[in-house]
């Protein structure tokens, strides 16, 4: 199943890696820039 999940804080991420691992495909949306760079060299935002 493929997956939106809007917002990648506390509750969004968290839901995203847990779907992710059930073997969904999930997609993670957020409007700050920072927070999807740290996201994408492998850091925790959170």
């Amino acid at each position: 199943m493929r997956i939106a999940v809007i917002g990648s804080g506390y509750v969004g991420l968290v839901s995203g890696a847990c779907l992710a691992d059930f073997g969904h495909e999930v997609v993670c949306i957020d409007k700050d820039p920072e927070k999807i760079a740290a996201l994408n060299e492998g850091r925790m935002p959170i």
